[in-house]
């Protein structure tokens, strides 16, 4: 399968991004073919190389959203950089943004001052909390978007909030940004003009937050805490077994009765009336839990999965992040692939959505600068040009 049939091959997006928004946003624009130029500070780059080391010494959400791109060294304060900047955007089909708020426009890179040099340009802003409003010029980091969104609210114990193992607030604003960005590349097709788009991070995260708003409409209570355990469907969740614990569910009457028969292997539990419906075994969930408990604490893990798949009854393991490095699913379907870098080569996923028609991009993971004097030239700077803008500290 040629690679030169991507979806966004002949694409530009050049992209002022550090974190995790933003460059999620580009590197599954990447992924699709696009060339993504990743403009970084001078030194010490994007500061999410320094989160921690733990890949061979890179970080690691650095190496999860940055493969694929060209890295580029610029110091945007300067104006021989900003001249480069322009230069590129010349070119570009899309800019991309998560500087500080007000940081673009300080620069001259609001959509208003680019769109009439520019006019098929597609600029994407992310931010906190958008380009208005009061909270506008607020600084938001993930875990702080959980916080306002509503998240933290309803994750966790009884006992205490807890927030999302994975960067929620950001992954939604990074793929809010990647599907409008593609949106917009489909409008420009037909009527031949580029255009804004402004991504919050808590719009994205609160359009996440969907069903517990609406749980909880006109001042009803919210969906309780229930830790890994599902919130208002019972049995639905974590149970532990003699040796571990399984994840199960039962969201009917027809998996209650047969939970009931052929994996706890008391069919007159199903008729129970503490447990004849959804909302009683809800309502009676410790007394559910206790039941179930005393079953499977004399059985081993595998042997209740085993009932539970004799039973149809919708399970899965409790996997650790190296059980889901050696997910035997993902291995059968030939989902890793190595990628360079500057410690080597790493595995990757490939992206979601198998594609008959195209192979994803899965290229490297830049190092600090790799492309600078590459995409140079190609503006037609020369070496003695780089020299003084690397003299004054520009490159």
């Amino acid at each position: 399968m040629s690679p030169s049939l991507r979806p966004l091959d002949g694409v530009t997006v050049v992209s002022l991004e550090h974190a995790i928004a933003a460059p999620l946003c580009t590197r599954h624009l990447a992924d699709l073919g696009a060339r993504v130029i990743k403009v970084e500070r001078p030194g010490r780059g994007d500061f999410a190389r320094d989160y921690d080391s733990r890949v061979r010494g890179l970080a690691s959400h650095f190496v999860w959203v940055n493969r694929s791109k060209e890295s580029l060294t610029l110091d945007l304060k300067q104006p021989a950089a900003r001249a480069v900047l322009m230069d590129l955007l010349a070119g570009a089909d899309v800019l991309v943004q998560n500087l500080a708020p007000g940081a673009a426009a300080r620069l001259g890179l609001a959509f208003e001052a680019l769109q009439p040099a520019h006019p098929r340009l597609i600029v994407c802003d992310i931010s906190g909390y958008g380009n208005d409003g009061p909270y506008r010029d607020r600084k938001a980091y993930d875990l702080l978007i959980q916080s306002e969104a509503g998240f933290l609210s309803v994750t966790g114990t009884p006992e205490a909030a807890a927030k999302a193992g994975a960067p929620v607030a950001d992954i939604a604003a990074g793929m809010y940004a990647y599907s409008s960005v593609l949106a917009a590349l489909l409008q420009r097709g037909r009527t031949g003009q580029g255009g804004h788009i402004d991504v919050s991070m808590l719009e994205a995260l609160t359009e996440w937050m969907g069903y517990p708003l609406y749980y909880a409409f006109e001042g009803a209570a919210p969906p309780p805490r229930s830790g890994a355990a599902h919130a208002t469907i019972a049995p639905y969740g974590p149970f532990a077994t003699a040796d571990g614990t399984v994840m199960l569910g039962v969201q009917n009457e027809r998996e209650w009765q047969a939970f009931c028969a052929q994996v706890l292997r008391q069919p007159a539990l199903a008729a129970d009336a503490r447990f004849a419906s959804g909302a009683q075994r809800n309502a009676h969930r410790a007394e559910l839990q206790a039941a179930i408990a005393a079953v499977f604490s004399a059985l081993r893990s595998a042997e209740v999965l085993q009932r539970l798949e004799l039973a149809q009854i919708a399970n899965a393991s409790v996997n650790d992040m190296a059980g889901v490095w050696a997910h035997p699913q993902l291995a059968a379907r030939r989902r890793w692939r190595t990628v360079d870098s500057p410690a080597g080569p790493l595995p990757a996923l490939l992206p979601p959505g198998v594609s008959s028609s195209f192979e994803p991009r899965m290229d490297a993971v830049p190092a600090i600068g790799e492309h600078t004097d590459a995409i140079l030239r190609a503006l037609g700077r020369s070496d003695a040009d780089m020299a003084l803008l690397r003299q004054a500290g520009a490159i």
